[in-house]
């Protein structure tokens, strides 16, 4: 369960929460016991009531649009991403609008989703992943991502206390809370995670402090 410093339960604010990632983040940390500010373009696209959650409709490339969203909270997660190789450049352009916001909010931690592929190579991957899976992969999705280093390059050069998270492959198995995380370092034969444990992986490393300012990658 999360705690803030205080031992009380967290204020959060989740980016992206529509999608399958980020839908598994809100429901978790509600579960959890937490509130939950959820910022949406389609609030239909969101099927969670629950009495702690609060969904605000907003341009998530807009600062002055994302303030209400962040006001009195006490961390933000992102989980926002192209859904498509056409929507490439979301990523940068909404943690450019989300670091502004947090900053005059006073908002300090962050955690925010980005990929394995854009990290480092672990030692003693196999060949044929080295030398075809992976640049294969890399130029089908080169433009996204360049988003997700460029939305990491924005992140990084914030005063935030951040933290990026580089899943390799999703999927839609269950939450089982049996998966491996490396800070600073992407996990070795780590091929795939299911969003479950994506979105608890995120939402324990808010309150990590072996995760802040570093990039940490997870799998299971």
């Amino acid at each position: 369960m999360l705690t803030n410093l205080w031992g009380t339960f967290m204020k959060l604010t989740v980016f992206g929460a529509t999608g399958r990632t980020g839908r598994e983040v809100v429901q978790q940390a509600l579960d959890a016991g937490h509130q939950v500010t959820a910022v949406v373009r389609d609030p239909a696209r969101l099927p969670i009531s629950h009495s702690a959650l609060e969904v605000i409709t907003a341009d998530v490339t807009s600062p002055a649009a994302l303030r209400p969203a962040l006001a009195g909270r006490d961390a933000a997660i992102s989980a926002l991403g192209p859904n498509s190789r056409k929507e490439a450049g979301i990523a940068a352009a909404a943690l450019h609008a989300i670091v502004r916001a947090m900053e005059t909010a006073g908002v300090p931690r962050l955690v925010v989703l980005s990929a394995a592929p854009v990290g480092p190579l672990p030692e003693g991957e196999p060949l044929l992943y080295r030398a075809v899976a992976l640049p294969l992969l890399k130029r089908i999705l080169r433009d996204v991502y360049a988003d997700l280093r460029a939305m990491e390059e924005e992140v990084r050069r914030s005063p935030l206390e951040w933290t990026i998270v580089r899943p390799p492959r999703l999927t839609d198995k269950p939450l089982t809370g049996d998966y491996r995380h490396v800070v600073d370092g992407n996990v070795p034969h780590g091929r795939s995670i299911s969003r479950a444990d994506l979105a608890h992986a995120m939402l324990s490393f808010v309150d990590d402090p072996a995760t802040v300012k570093q990039a940490v990658g997870v799998a299971r």
